[in-house]
């Protein structure tokens, strides 16, 4: 069987490993105000994530040629659009912050990520933020047998069509189970009606990467932070979907 497609018992697992994360994450987000580090919020997460039966998946997770991740969380700032380093770095006040983190409970992985605006929002960055998290929603609406990826891609790029919003493309969604990634790749763009169909079980992590600009992107000198080419800020929004009773369940909401 396919890594990403759960039994029952795997499935009943990857509830408890997404309310671990739901609930670590949630409470981690009430802490971005200005004034607090990105390494403050990591040892936060890493905290409640251990404290509450998980493992941070994030951590130690190895990149060929990178090397193994250090921290629990990815926290990005305003430009960086994903794998951003926790550091010292001080949160002021319109930042963008996007906290990405794993949770892996008796060897099912779950995955979320979640975009906030410290302190007072920018118009733009209030519309940003509020497109992705609203293509995440579209995407998965489209996760029902009978269904392709490409139906997840293509309800994710509409939301960004229709907003106006660049659309990262060279980092995507992906399987997900008993390993941290595993296939199928989702972009957040597609045509509708193809690319792999969706089945009883399938385990997914969609997760939309939306910018105020253009759509390239860098790595930055630490090796892991990606960035936006033309700086304009990025948001990124994600959830572990799985396929029960031929719908979606997402599985990391609080419960």
């Amino acid at each position: 069987m396919t890594p990403n497609i759960l039994n029952r018992e795997q499935i009943s697992k990857m509830r408890i490993a997404g309310e671990i994360l739901s609930s670590a994450l949630n409470e981690t987000i009430k802490y971005i105000k200005p004034g607090v580090s990105t390494f403050e919020l990591d040892a936060l997460a890493d905290d409640l994530i251990t404290k509450k039966g998980g493992r941070p998946s994030f951590k130690g997770y190895e990149v060929h040629g990178t090397g193994k991740y250090p921290y629990a969380s990815c926290v990005s700032v305003n430009d960086e659009i994903v794998h951003g380093l926790p550091s010292d770095r001080i949160v002021k006040d319109g930042d963008v912050v996007s906290i990405d983190l794993g949770a892996e409970y008796q060897g099912i992985h779950s995955d979320m990520a979640v975009t906030i605006v410290a302190g007072s929002p920018s118009a733009d960055a209030t519309r940003l933020a509020q497109a992705t998290k609203e293509s995440l929603a579209a995407g998965i609406e489209m996760v029902k047998i009978g269904n392709t990826i490409g139906d997840i891609g293509h309800a994710i790029e509409s939301v960004a069509i229709k907003n106006g919003l660049g659309i990262v493309r060279e980092y995507v969604g992906h399987g997900i189970g008993t390993k941290l990634h595993l296939p199928p790749a989702i972009p957040n763009y597609g045509k509708e009606h193809t690319g792999e169909k969706i089945v009883e079980g399938m385990a997914l992590a969609i997760e939309p990467m939306f910018t105020l600009g253009a759509d390239h992107t860098q790595i930055s000198d630490d090796g892991w932070t990606v960035k936006t080419l033309d700086q304009s800020l990025a948001a990124h929004f994600e959830h572990t979907v799985v396929v029960v009773n031929g719908k979606p369940e997402i599985m990391t909401l609080s419960r």
